[in-house]
């Protein structure tokens, strides 16, 4: 899958309900597992990005869509990819998937505004611009969105 990170969790039994069907809380942080491992694919973490840059990317908007449940002990795949990269922000897209069957159980997006320390929004420095559209950049023109 072009573009795509796969990152992996197994649900653990504080994320779950009586039924063991986890929570839907938890998919907001699932997103964030892959996201985060999705930078550390393109060679930076989040964490170098706000030392190194000074820049934040903060959270604007959220989406979740449930499609199915995640049960305890279940290994889900979350896929990521860039959506979308505009001069002062950035949209990722996610999927989860059961391992063991390849169910679709949530997609979603998540749209991030850059921010200085000092919270105002500002460019997303080229050389992140860079990493994040590393595998893409073959396949669309120069600061367009992949779709």
């Amino acid at each position: 899958m072009d573009g795509w990170h796969e990152t992996q969790v197994r649900v653990r039994y504080a994320e779950t309900d009586q039924m063991g069907i986890a929570h839907h809380s938890n998919y907001l942080i699932w997103f964030e597992a892959g996201r985060s491992e999705f930078c550390r694919s393109r060679g930076f973490s989040y964490k170098e990005m706000e030392d190194d840059a000074g820049a934040l990317m903060v959270v604007a908007e959220s989406y979740v869509r449930y499609k199915s449940p995640a049960f305890y002990e279940d290994v889900l795949t979350i896929r990521t990819r860039v959506g979308e990269i505009r001069s002062r922000s950035l949209r990722f897209v996610y999927e989860i998937h059961r391992a063991s069957d390849d169910t679709l159980i949530a997609e979603g997006e998540t749209l991030h505004l850059v921010t200085n320390k000092e919270k105002k929004v500002q460019i997303l420095p080229d050389f992140y611009r860079h990493r994040l559209l590393d595998d893409l950049e073959h396949s669309f023109p120069p600061n367009q969105a992949p779709s």
